[in-house]
């Protein structure tokens, strides 16, 4: 038996919507893609989107969409998967790390406007394991400084914060379709706006920074020889973009994976609750908490094992063929960050949580007895280590 941190939910439908685009004229930069965006834009209440090859691409695309240039800062959580920090030095900019609120994991406003400078161009809070963060002070500390916010929602798709679904409330929000998130489409990203322009720039990143469309083109036009020189086959490269497009066959599975959305959202919802309730009473473990007015999506159940050795206990889940994981490392422990002039940063509070946090399986195909197995082994490893100790 081997029960995974997290895995993807599919089902015939969803088989049969891959099938008929396989059978169909268009295997990619066809019809489905519009419909999958707005479908997601739809259900977050923002105006406009751009579906996107993965999650990375979708916080590559914002950040150049923002025009984060050389020179720039970009200021984020290190409590995260390395792309919400990466994508500051795809555009050359450099990010920066503000600590978390020990309380809800999520990056802490107060140390985001310690560590803006002259050069701070933008905000990625990430929604960690799905909940909201501080929206309301980020949204008045950007406007304070006239900085963008791209949210990092990979985690956050079905979440919402004072009411509103998260995707509809910054500048931009980024999310992730990877098997492990709320919906699939294998691999595939998404960013939500709702400025037109930011829309357009996105989708012109998108495509290697090619444009057909009339207003748009710069060289043509001013030709002498314009109406033999330009005709329907026309198009010009107006940026430098990238090959970020995502394919017909992801869209379609990811259309059929949004039906299901709320449902998958409402089973890790009442999966987080019955391990809410069965830690409830140990002294050892302590459990997520929620930011008031946020409805967290639960991507991730974490955990902090207090007074035990974290890797005795994760190698002892691990042998009892359960899938645990750690999220995250700090970003800017990395080799590559030490290298790049990060070896004197330190966010005490996120190296706390990192030396404590153990991620359980959560996700929606996870039967209540393989949870109560989790439950009841950690709860006996634990008790173990506890008469060792």
């Amino acid at each position: 038996m081997w029960i995974p941190y997290g895995h993807q939910s599919i089902n015939e439908d969803d088989i049969q919507a891959v099938v008929e685009v396989l059978k169909s004229d268009f295997l990619t930069t066809g019809p489905k893609i519009e419909e999958f965006e707005r479908k997601v834009a739809d259900y977050a209440g923002a105006r406009y989107a751009t579906a996107v090859a993965n999650g990375t691409a979708a916080l590559h695309a914002a950040c150049f969409a923002a025009g984060i240039k050389e020179g720039d800062e970009v200021i984020t959580t290190p409590i995260t998967f390395a792309a919400s920090a990466n994508c500051a030095f795809y555009c050359h900019a450099r990010p920066v790390f503000a600590d978390i609120d020990p309380e809800t994991y999520n990056i802490d406003p107060a140390d985001i406007e310690r560590k803006i400078t002259e050069k701070t161009k933008a905000i990625i809070p990430v929604h960690y394991t799905g909940q909201p963060c501080d929206l309301d002070r980020i949204h008045k500390i950007a406007e304070k400084y006239h900085l963008t916010v791209i949210e990092d929602a990979a985690h956050a798709l079905g979440a919402s914060y004072h009411g509103k679904k998260i995707g509809s409330v910054s500048d931009m929000t980024t999310f992730s379709f990877h098997p492990v998130k709320h919906i699939t489409t294998g691999e595939g990203g998404m960013v939500l706006t709702n400025d037109e322009q930011l829309c357009k720039r996105l989708k012109l990143f998108r495509t290697h920074g090619i444009t057909r469309e009339e207003a748009d083109l710069e060289h043509g036009k001013n030709r002498r020889d314009s109406g033999n020189y330009m005709g329907p086959w026309y198009y010009e490269q107006t940026e430098l973009g990238y090959n970020y497009r995502i394919t017909d066959i992801q869209c379609a599975l990811g259309i059929s994976q949004m039906n299901r959305l709320e449902e998958f959202v409402e089973k890790r919802k009442k999966l987080a609750e019955r391990y809410h309730e069965a830690f409830s009473e140990c002294e050892d473990i302590v459990t997520p908490k929620q930011l008031a007015g946020t409805d967290s999506s639960w991507h991730l159940y974490v955990i902090q094992i207090l007074n035990h050795d974290r890797r005795e206990i994760f190698e002892k889940m691990r042998e009892a063929g359960i899938g645990v994981n750690v999220h995250y490392i700090p970003v800017y422990t990395f080799p590559y960050y030490q290298a790049h002039g990060y070896q004197d940063v330190c966010c005490e509070h996120a190296e706390e949580l990192y030396r404590h946090i153990i991620s359980l399986p959560l996700y929606p195909d996870l039967k209540e007895e393989e949870q109560d197995y989790v439950i009841k082994t950690l709860k006996e490893i634990i008790t173990d280590s506890r008469g060792k100790n």
